[in-house]
C-alpha cells in the first residue's frame, strides 16, 4: 500500500509516494525522502504559541520549541504552555520551560520585552 505526502520541507511542495519498505519517489532533493521516512515513522512538528506575561508592553509573549517534538506530544505540551506564566523582562531565545512533556526539548522566546 503506498502513501501520498506533500513535502514541507522547500517551496517545491514536490508530490512524493512512499511505498511499504519506505521507498520514496517523487522529490527533487534528498530532503523530500528524510522528510518522507520521518513522516511516516516518527512526525515531528515546531510548536508555537504564546504564554502569558506580566509587562508593561504586552499581556503575552510569542514562544515556540527549539526543535521539533514528537505531534502525539503536542496537545500534552499546550496544556503546559497554557499554564505558564512569566514576568518582564524577557530575552529573544530565552528559554522559557525545560525539557517540555520530557521530550529534551525547550521552549524558547520568540521576542524580546524589556518592561
Amino acid at each position: 500500500m503506498n502513501k501520498e505526502l506533500i513535502c514541507i520541507v522547500c517551496p517545491n511542495g514536490c508530490r512524493l509516494t512512499v511505498d511499504e519498505n519506505l521507498n520514496v519517489i517523487g522529490n527533487k532533493c534528498p530532503r523530500g525522502a528524510t522528510y518522507a521516512k520521518q513522516e511516516l515513522t516518527n512526525p515531528t512538528r515546531v510548536l508555537t504559541s504564546t504564554v502569558k506575561i506580566e509587562s508593561k508592553e504586552l499581556g503575552v509573549l510569542p514562544v515556540k520549541t527549539a526543535n521539533p517534538i514528537p505531534k502525539g506530544k503536542l496537545f500534552d505540551a499546550m496544556k503546559v504552555v497554557n499554564s505558564i506564566k512569566v514576568k518582564a523582562p524577557v530575552e529573544l531565545g530565552q528559554v522559557i520551560y525545560k525539557d517540555i512533556c520530557g521530550t529534551g526539548v525547550d521552549l524558547v522566546a520568540c521576542r524580546t520585552i524589556k518592561e
